[in-house]
């Protein structure tokens, strides 16, 4: 065993791995397949790494939810160990399949280049008031190519970036959003291609510190994880933070807004990056309680059981994802929810993607996906502060 995977296997705690099968147990995709097992998957790493871990379709399977950590007894961190996996074995010339003919991955390369040129802020209408300098940065992230891509779906992604600044503007905020922003980075560090993604990790500090900007507020929660989270192991970040849930909290709490009634029974998805990776459970829902009029109702796996929507870092999307997104919106339906709300733009995309090929069992889902933050927009007070 080299040192490289010596020192995955001691940065995470694999060795202290006791089989229990306790992360086997929880995790969404043993759930639906019995071919897939994190026990097993360190089990192998430690008796032979290379032959066993890297040839491995479930290396670029596992979502990392992070839901099999915060059930470990042992502390072991498997998620950074298939993170940490997945980066050695790109240096070795091993990759998972790309969702999407790659089409992300390769615009996430992309945006590395310097001096790119973007047009990336079509989408700002004359009601929408944004700055060039300022206290409060929004970032948008991918969401304008997320339109393109995943027009077919009707996934309305950026309707997520104008809610978030035109509630911004209500609370007598207007952001500074920027030309030059690129993506996070998020799904570059998760496939395993670290050169690049530190590429973008300075690329977007040093923007970001051009513009003065204090805070930088994040609708997209692996956004929120990756500036939170990741970028301090590479960069100096000198500004704050946070993502939109909390924020507007704080504000709402200050007396900045005011709903009108939204008369419809809800369910919440916690997004894995939000909730199991960064333990932001009751903001938004929180959010939701103040709305005059909504029934809430929690799905049985909520919180820190909450079920991933199926895919990450677009890698490997096959019919298991399907399976748990189905067994997901079911849960949601069961509920007797209108709506599902979401708090992360993949959420939407998958559970939308999933919805429109109307699954092969005939399911009407009969759901309305809808963000957290296109709820807030909507039921904002005319004429309220």
């Amino acid at each position: 065993m080299n040192a490289e995977i010596e020192n995955i296997i001691r940065e995470t705690k694999a060795n202290y791995c006791l089989e229990c099968g306790k992360c086997t147990v929880n995790c969404p995709i043993s759930r639906v397949t019995e071919k897939y097992t994190p026990r097993l998957t360190v089990e192998r790493a430690l008796n032979n790494f290379e032959d066993e871990i890297l040839a491995d379709w479930g290396l670029w399977s596992c979502l990392t939810c992070n839901l099999c950590n915060i059930k470990c007894p042992s502390g072991v961190d498997y998620t950074g160990f298939i993170r940490k996996s997945r980066a050695y074995a790109l240096k070795n010339g091993i990759l998972g399949v790309s969702a999407h003919a790659g089409i992300m991955s390769s615009l996430s390369r992309n945006m590395t280049a310097p001096k790119l040129e973007q047009n990336r802020l079509g989408f700002l209408s004359s009601d929408l008031r944004t700055s060039k300098n300022g206290d409060i940065l929004y970032f948008v992230g991918c969401a304008p190519f997320f339109d393109v891509v995943f027009k077919n779906i009707e996934a309305n992604v950026l309707n997520i970036a104008k809610s978030s600044i035109r509630v911004l503007n209500k609370l007598g905020i207007e952001p500074v959003v920027t030309k030059d922003e690129r993506c996070c980075g998020h799904d570059l560090l998760w496939t395993g291609d670290v050169e690049n993604f530190e590429k973008l990790a300075k690329l977007n500090t040093h923007l970001i510190e051009r513009t003065g900007a204090k805070k930088v507020i994040f609708s997209c929660p692996e956004g929120y994880r990756t500036f939170k989270k990741d970028y301090p192991e590479y960069v100096n970040l000198n500004f704050e933070v946070q993502h939109i849930s909390e924020f507007i909290l704080e504000m709402v709490d200050n007396g900045g807004l005011e709903f009108q009634e939204f008369s419809k029974k809800v369910t919440y998805q916690d997004p894995c990056r939000l909730g199991h990776h960064l333990g932001i459970y009751e903001p938004p829902r929180k959010l939701i309680k103040m709305i005059p009029g909504i029934k809430f109702e929690e799905m049985p796996n909520s919180r820190e059981e909450a079920i991933c929507c199926g895919t990450s870092a677009w890698t490997n999307c096959t019919f298991y994802s399907e399976k748990i997104r189905t067994g997901r919106l079911l849960e949601a339906k069961g509920t007797g929810a209108e709506t599902l709300v979401t708090a992360c733009p993949k959420c939407q995309i998958h559970f939308k993607c999933t919805m429109s090929n109307k699954s092969d069992d005939g399911i009407d889902f009969g759901l309305e996906i809808l963000d957290l933050v296109n709820l807030i927009d909507m039921c904002l007070r005319k004429g309220g502060k």
